[in-house]
C-alpha cells in the first residue's frame, strides 16, 4: 500500500487543534491561524518519525552526488534496510571493483548527510535472465525448454 504524504499531513493537521509557537514555548496558538509551511512540515516529520526514511530516500536519489559520476553510471542502489545498503552493479567486473572499493565507498556514504545510517554494503552483480514467462509457472519446471526432450 502506497503512503500518501499529503493525506497524512492533512489528517495530522486536522487532529491537532493547537501547536506550540516558536517564540514562546508556553503559549499555544490555534491551527486555524496561518503558519509557516516549513515549521508545519518539520513538526510533522518529527511527529511521524520520518527522519530516517527521508534520509534513505535522499541517499537513493542523490546517488551520483554521493559516490561520483563513474561509479553511479555503473551501479545503482537497490535498498537500504536496517543499515545495510544493497548495490547492484552493471557487470560482474564492476561488482568485483566495488567490492574492492567497499571500505572507501562506505566511508564516502557515511560522511554524506543522507547516508549516515548506512553500516554495511552488499554488492551484487547483474541478475541472470529468467526463463519464467507468463502468470502461471510450475516450481521446479524448466520452462519453455521442457517440451524438447
Amino acid at each position: 500500500m502506497k503512503r500518501d504524504i499529503a493525506r497524512e499531513l492533512f489528517r495530522s493537521y486536522r487532529i491537532k487543534t493547537y501547536r506550540r509557537t516558536t517564540a514562546d514555548q508556553g503559549a499555544r496558538e490555534r491551527l486555524t491561524d496561518p503558519g509557516k509551511l516549513g515549521e508545519i512540515l518539520a513538526e510533522l516529520i518529527e511527529d511521524k518519525d520520518w527522519r530516517n526514511g527521508l534520509a534513505e530516500g535522499s541517499l537513493l536519489t542523490k546517488w551520483g552526488e554521493v559516490v561520483g559520476l563513474e561509479i553511479s553510471q555503473n551501479s545503482e542502489p537497490i535498498t537500504l534496510l536496517d543499515g545495510r545498503l544493497t548495490i547492484r552493479a552493471k557487470s560482474s567486473a564492476w561488482a568485483t571493483q566495488l567490492r574492492l572499493l567497499s571500505p572507501e565507498l562506505l566511508r564516502r556514504i557515511q560522511t554524506h548527510p543522507a547516508g549516515a545510517s548506512t553500516e554495511e554494503l552488499l554488492i551484487i552483480g547483474p541478475s541472470a535472465p529468467s526463463w519464467r514467462k507468463g502468470v502461471r509457472t510450475i516450481r521446479g519446471a524448466r520452462g519453455p525448454r521442457d517440451t524438447y526432450g
